[in-house]
């Protein structure tokens, strides 16, 4: 019995947790997004791993396959 219970409030708990980090990773995203819209438009290819690796996922493109006019696609 006490065992059940303990379970019982272990997935309350993980619930919890869940929804409050994805509170969380919602707003870093969008912090991220907009740091790193900013760094494509001040700079020009090659940007640093982070950012190839940001641009590849929003391009859906291989970070070698990345061109100037895909940038002034995203940043337009």
């Amino acid at each position: 019995m006490r065992r059940s219970v303990r379970f019982k409030l272990r997935a309350i708990d993980h619930a919890h947790a869940k929804s409050a980090n994805k509170r969380v990773k919602t707003r870093e995203r969008t912090r991220r997004d907009a740091r790193m819209i900013s760094v494509v438009k001040s700079g020009s290819l090659p940007f640093t791993p982070g950012v190839m690796s940001w641009l590849s996922r929003q391009l859906d493109k291989a970070s070698s396959k990345i061109t100037a006019a895909d940038l002034k696609t995203l940043t337009a």
